[in-house]
């Protein structure tokens, strides 16, 4: 988040503001070999800034996790 000069609220907004998921993928895990999902999301926070993120459900002890890859551009 240091990189992209982005903070906790600024991806809680893009992801909440998102409308939905802009392309699921499959994906080859390279640690089992098994294949997986990954989600991509493109949703500008509060401020318009364009914030695109990609993750994956995981199930794990009766619950769902949701991991997540956070990337966004900014013109200077």
């Amino acid at each position: 988040m240091d990189i992209c000069d982005l903070d906790l609220d600024d991806i809680r907004e893009s992801l909440l503001n998102a409308v939905a998921i802009y392309k699921t993928i499959r994906s080859t895990n390279p640690r089992t070999g098994g294949r997986e999902y990954l989600h991509i999301i493109q949703s500008p926070n509060l401020s318009g800034i364009a914030i695109y993120t990609k993750g994956k459900l995981v199930p794990e002890r009766g619950s769902d996790t949701y991991y997540l890859l956070v990337s966004s551009k900014r013109s200077t």
